[in-house]
């Protein structure tokens, strides 16, 4: 298949890179720079249809409380909750 006839080659954000025999890619220095990884930094990675996301931990973070913050029913803080259950428990004890 043709360059011209492939997603997303050439796009500006996207780069190719070669998986080397024991499964490492380098993830290009623009990328890392973009993202704000430096090397030895710990990232999410994941599978989502047919492409592999890389995030930071920061990243992956803020996407989990966002999605906890729309699932949350009431207005009371989970954590506020947590600990007036504890409470309770600890008065039965």
């Amino acid at each position: 298949m043709s360059t011209a006839n492939r997603p997303d080659l050439g796009h500006p954000d996207t780069e190719r890179v070669v998986i080397d025999e024991s499964g490492r890619l380098v993830v290009p220095a623009r990328f890392r720079k973009a993202l704000g990884i430096r090397g030895r930094e710990t990232v999410v990675v994941g599978v989502v249809g047919d492409s592999l996301r890389v995030r930071t931990v920061d990243g992956a973070l803020e996407r989990l409380q966002r999605i906890a913050r729309r699932k949350r029913t009431d207005a009371t803080s989970a954590v506020d909750g947590f600990i007036a259950e504890r409470r309770i428990a600890a008065e039965r004890e």
